[in-house]
Order: structure tokens, then sequence, then C-alpha cells
């Protein structure tokens, strides 16, 4: 049977562009901080994939590699200037890690839009590092990120932007700081970038990439990142993964599922939806027996099954949170594959009892 893989919130296949580019700089097997010739030629290959990246990106500021968006993050919550750190409630589950146990906690309403009356609050004083996602990787709730932005800048703090799931597919956000990952749109894993907009607001710690980050540059993985970026894909699919989103939510929604955060804005690659009575571990069995790939929530967390923390911010009755799956489409989902989610669904809600709204 022919699989359907509707995860790509957790990875997305490499695509065919960053695979070639990939295959190519295998050959540049130098290390870049070399000084000979064949150093040089590998410096070259680096720095332009990182043109690259920031051209797309629409960053005119520094691009400092590193292996993907959770050390990016620990990254800045390790180094940024101010001693005070804000976290959003709904964060992924590296951010309160990084941002430290002494964080505060910026609440979230129902729709799991920051409380805005509370980040203010929590502003006054000291200037501090806030993190918020742009877009969060298990509802796919998107933040008024300029409007964040602003109040951030008012209060003299700096903001730390989570792109992971939007970057090269929403316009990024004028923020201090962005986490990006190649593997979230169709790169490598194992690589991504930190977007700073002022290093002085970062203390170096010495080694590779101006100082702040050790270790030697995957060439052949950031050139993979930097075409997966150009080729587009997950950008100019966007507008038709949301025509597919919105027809799986509304059948979905006819069959007795419930859409999570749907008053709220959301990308058009993720979904979140409970099946009633009928746990998400269960449900992830059956639809993977069915041969289709999906998740619960966060996939850093699905394989444990622990219950979610971004459901229980948003006030999610528990026993409705316990049945949450996500769905993420990605450039190569089609109509048939959400035609096949959807009947198995409803196979296994019809199994379950679970009655049409």
């Amino acid at each position: 049977m022919n699989r359907v893989y509707l995860d790509h919130a957790a990875t997305t296949p490499l695509l065919p562009q960053a695979a070639e580019a990939m295959a190519r700089a295998y050959s540049i097997w130098a290390n870049p901080s070399s000084p000979h010739a064949e150093g040089r030629a590998a410096r070259a290959e680096l720095e332009a994939a990182r043109k690259t990246i920031a051209e797309v990106l629409g960053w005119r500021h520094d691009v400092i590699l590193t292996s993907g968006a959770s050390e990016s993050i620990a990254i800045v919550a390790h180094a940024a200037r101010p001693e005070r750190r804000l976290v959003g409630a709904t964060e992924h589950d590296v951010v309160p890690a990084a941002m430290g146990e002494g964080a505060t906690v910026l609440p979230v309403d129902s729709d799991g839009l920051i409380d805005m009356a509370a980040l203010d609050a929590a502003l006054e004083g000291e200037p501090a590092l806030v993190a918020i996602q742009q877009v969060n990787n298990e509802t796919g709730v998107i933040q008024p990120m300029a409007e964040i932005a602003e109040r951030i800048r008012a209060a003299g703090s700096l903001l730390l932007a989570d792109c992971a799931q939007s970057a090269g597919k929403l316009d990024l956000p004028d923020v201090d700081f962005i986490a990006v990952a190649a593997h979230k749109v169709g790169g490598p894993p194992g690589v991504g970038a930190l977007l700073v907009r002022d290093v002085g607001t970062l203390r170096a710690s010495g080694g590779q990439e101006k100082g702040y980050r050790r270790g030697t540059q995957a060439v052949p993985a950031v050139a993979g990142f930097a075409a997966a970026l150009e080729a587009r894909a997950f950008a100019d699919a966007m507008p038709r993964l949301a025509e597919l989103r919105a027809t799986l939510e509304d059948d979905l929604s006819r069959a007795g599922g419930v859409v999570i955060a749907s008053n709220a804005p959301r990308t058009a690659s993720i979904g979140a939806i409970a099946m009633p009575g009928v746990t998400s571990a269960s449900q992830l069995v059956q639809f993977d027996l069915a041969g289709i790939a999906i998740s619960a929530g966060s996939a850093c967390s699905s394989g444990s099954m622990k219950a979610s923390r971004v459901l229980a911010a948003m006030g999610l009755d528990p026993a409705l949170a316990e049945c949450v799956i996500r769905v993420s489409f990605g450039p190569s989902t089609s109509e048939a594959d959400i035609d096949r989610f959807t009947a198995e669904w409803r196979r296994i809600a019809a199994r379950a009892g679970l009655r049409a709204a």
C-alpha cells in the first residue's frame, strides 16, 4: 500500500533540489576555516549558501549557521544580554528548557494567542529577552508578531521568534532574533540558522560563526538548506494547502470532529483536530496501520504521549485534549491524500460510535 505522509511539521521529505546541492557540495570536502585553497573553496560555498538563505528569507542582517532551531534558541537564551527571561506558554518544549526555570511564563487565551495585558505587565521593569513563536508547532496558530514586537521594543526588551514552522512559508517578523530549521522546509536535518538583527546584543563565546558558535560548519548541509529555500516549494504551495486544510476541517467538523483554535489565524500547513472519545494514541496506531502518518502534537513528545502543554495552556478540556491529533501538509500533499485521510478518520470514528454533528 502506498503510504500517505501528513506529518510535514515534524520533518519534511528532502527536496530534489536540496539533494542535488548537497551531492555537489560533498565534493568540496575541506574545512571552511582552513586558509589553503581547498579551505577557501569550502568557505566560498558556505558564504554563497549563507547569502542565499538571507536573501530568500528577506533578512538584511547577520546569519549565524547552526545545527537547527534548537541550537539557535539555546544560543540566544544563554548569550542574550538582558538578564530577565519571558516565555510564551505555548512554546515548543526546547524554549522553556533553554530559557530556564526562572523564566516568567506569558499566558495565552483559549485561541492560543498571547495575552497582551499580561505581556505588558511582564515587560515592566528591567529589559528582558522574550521568546514567542510565530507559528505554533502543534496547532498552527499564528501570533500577531508585529503588535508583540512593537510592545517589546517600546519596553527596551528583545524578542526571539521561533520560526521553525514559518520560515520559507510565511513572511518572517521584524524581530531581534529568529530561529529556523532546514528540515521543516525540505532541507536536510541537522542544520539551521539564527538570524540576528544586532550581534552586539549577544555575548560572544568564541569559535566559528563570528565567535557565536563553535564547531566546523557542515557545508553540504548548509548548501542543501539554501537550495531548499531557493526552491520555494512550500511558499508556492501555501495557497493550495490552505484550501486542502479548509476542506479537511469542514469535512471532519461535520463528522463530529473538533477543530482546535478554529477562530484563530492559523498557518495553512498545520491542523489540529480532536476525535472525541478516541485517544490520540489509539488514533496514531489505527492511522499508521492504514498507511497514514500523522502525529499527536509535537513530534518531540508524540512518541512519549505526554499531555500537551500547549492544549493545557489554552484551557482545553483535558478529556478532549487527549483526543487531539496533528495533521500537517507539504508541497507533495494532494487532494487524494486528504480524501484518504478523511475516509479513514470516518471509519475510526464510526468504530468508536462517534456521531456526525
